[in-house]
């Protein structure tokens, strides 16, 4: 970091930053505005910025995105969402904190087949008809479900973007990490729940008339079009197995999302003009804008010397360094997005696990997931299912600020990283 591109990316990045935690103006308006001062000063160029794999914008990322959004767009227009909201807060009894339990857990599991970015699409809809029946504030219910999709995503090498990059770097299969991560993961989640019901216990009022206009609803009235259904339900199940079948098809979970939204749109009688305007644009265009600043930080070897950085700390001390990975990978993680921070990091863990010698657990791999993944809570732009609700919440009129997240991240993350360091101790070195 000698050279001026690099303290101006960071000048950059930081004054971007500070932007989008003040919210005087609009995250997307910072991102773009960002990307282009980091083109400007030639901190990346447009070469690296729309075509490089690692210092770009992550075009699998965005198609995903976009994808899904088309699917979920689709599957509105049956009922599906309806029913489902219905549904769930009947099994709950309509009590607040039994539906947030439910929608938590649900959330967890599904970001354990699917991404979590795909799964806060198909709940977050969900989340929102069951608080405006109920008449509870969304907000929460939506905080704590993407948590929940962030912590379960940990668990599956799907879950979970940087979870393929370091399993295409270690060579880990599925069951590496469903063997290793899921047991952590199970405990993760009921930590959720039992923060969720002290942080969010002034949000859980229960109105017993409109309980009762719940409980006596039939969720079957609410499906419109049951063809569109089984077409939809249908496509999205072809999609899951895509993705489940990563490792084995290798095609890029973009690739699926893509493929599954135009056979949808194909075979459906949805109008392709009202499906696309159901994508969150503004939000494609802040992961777009946030890449590009991100890329400017990697390409003038700002991410690198931090990484280094690390690696120097850590040495060849397997526990100490484990721990390190962990905490700074957590703290770094809810700076910057966690995907282009485990694709830098992941050459540098490679050289740590060789130097060391480290046996078959590849501790130090386990201990790069975990911060990644969780750290991801930290802040609103944390991971990219954060960015997605936030999206969401804001067009359905239930804004979420930049603090309001964070100050209930912050608190997750200090506690999940933590449950997540004694974990690696305990299995790795404790009763090794």
């Amino acid at each position: 970091m000698n050279d001026w591109q690099s303290w101006a990316a960071v000048v950059v990045f930081v004054g971007a930053y500070a932007l989008i935690i003040s919210e005087k103006i609009h995250r997307v308006a910072v991102a773009l505005g960002g990307a282009g001062l980091m083109l400007a000063i030639r901190a990346t160029d447009d070469q690296s910025a729309f075509y490089s794999e690692h210092s770009g914008i992550d075009w699998n990322v965005i198609f995903l995105l976009m994808g899904m959004m088309m699917i979920v767009g689709v599957l509105k227009k049956t009922g599906m969402f309806e029913y489902l909201a219905i549904w769930s807060a009947k099994k709950a009894r309509a009590k607040p904190f039994r539906v947030m339990a439910m929608l938590v857990v649900i959330t967890a599991l599904a970001s354990a087949l699917l991404d979590n970015v795909t799964t806060v699409l198909l709940i977050a809809p969900v989340t929102l008809l069951v608080c405006e029946r109920l008449a509870l504030p969304a907000v929460p219910f939506l905080i704590a479900e993407v948590m929940a999709s962030n912590i379960g995503g940990t668990a599956t090498l799907v879950g979970d973007p940087p979870n393929i990059i370091i399993a295409s770097r270690a060579g880990l299969t599925f069951n590496d990490f469903l063997v290793h991560l899921a047991p952590i993961v199970v405990v993760l989640v009921i930590a959720l729940l039992v923060l969720c019901r002290v942080m969010f216990r002034k949000s859980f009022v229960y109105d017993g008339d409109r309980a009762a206009e719940i409980m006596a609803l039939e969720e079957r009235e609410a499906i419109r079009d049951r063809t569109l259904l089984v077409q939809g339900l249908v496509v999205l199940a072809l999609v899951v197995v895509g993705f489940v079948l990563h490792p084995v098809l290798h095609y890029e979970p973009s690739v699926v999302a893509l493929l599954g939204a135009g056979l949808l749109i194909a075979i459906s009688t949805a109008e392709t003009r009202e499906v696309l305007q159901e994508v969150e644009w503004p939000t494609l265009a802040f992961f777009a804008g946030l890449f590009i600043m991100i890329g400017g930080l990697i390409e003038t070897g700002v991410i690198g010397e931090i990484s280094k950085a690390l690696a120097d700390a850590i040495g060849d001390n397997e526990l100490g360094g484990s721990m390190t990975m962990l905490s700074a990978s957590a703290v770094l993680s809810g700076i910057v997005d966690n995907i282009p921070y485990v694709a830098t990091m992941a050459p540098i863990t490679s050289d740590l696990v060789q130097n060391m010698g480290v046996g078959s657990d590849h501790v130090m791999w386990w201990a790069l997931a975990l911060g990644a993944d969780l750290g991801g809570n930290a802040t609103a732009i944390g991971a990219s299912a954060n960015v997605v609700v936030l999206g969401i919440a804001e067009r359905n009129r239930q804004p979420i600020t930049f603090w309001q997240f964070t100050k209930y991240g912050l608190v997750v993350t200090g506690v999940t990283v933590s449950l997540a360091l004694g974990y690696v101790w305990l299995r790795y070195f404790a009763l090794a």
